[in-house]
């Protein structure tokens, strides 16, 4: 084959890589397929004031498998007593509540794994955070000084923290 013809083949394989990626659908870009549904979805319930949707598949680093999703019509929301949810959004804004909640989803499950961590203060602190957390429903305990994120809590966990970021 002619150095030409090799360059020319070249050319049209990668054109049609290039074509292949800029169709290939990506969160945050394209159309807004899943806001389009809900707003199907909004306007057969006759939602006149909207609704919001949440959504999320999520595998974790030891396996695990979560999918969630969740909506609510925004006049229930704005209807509804928002007081309940002050204790969890204060359970969450901590840092060191929000560094536990890092590191229990990257694996570490015990409270003697936690403990090892730097800049998490002493074993007493850790454990009330991991009270704070627990109470509040961010984590539950599974066996003697295990903690884990409940499954129906990690996506709203990793949405909370993703409308939190700017």
């Amino acid at each position: 084959m002619e150095l030409d013809e090799r360059v020319a083949e070249l050319e049209r394989r990668v054109a049609a890589l290039e074509g292949a990626a800029a169709t290939e659908p990506r969160l945050g870009e394209g159309d807004f397929w899943a806001l389009e549904t809900l707003k199907e979805q909004l306007a057969a319930l006759g939602a006149e004031t909207g609704g919001v949707l949440f959504t999320g598949s999520v595998r974790m680093p030891a396996g695990e498998r979560y999918v969630w999703q969740q909506g609510a019509l925004t006049e229930e929301l704005l209807d509804g007593d928002w007081t309940p949810a002050a204790e969890s959004f204060a359970a969450l804004g901590h840092p060191v509540r929000l560094r536990l909640l890092k590191e229990i989803f990257a694996g570490r499950r015990t409270a003697a794994e936690l403990a090892e961590l730097d800049e998490l203060g002493t074993t007493g602190q850790i454990y009330h955070h991991l009270r704070q957390l627990t109470a509040t429903g961010w984590l539950h305990t599974k066996g003697r000084g295990r903690y884990e994120i409940p499954g129906t809590r990690v996506v709203p966990l990793l949405v909370a923290l993703s409308a939190s970021l700017p």
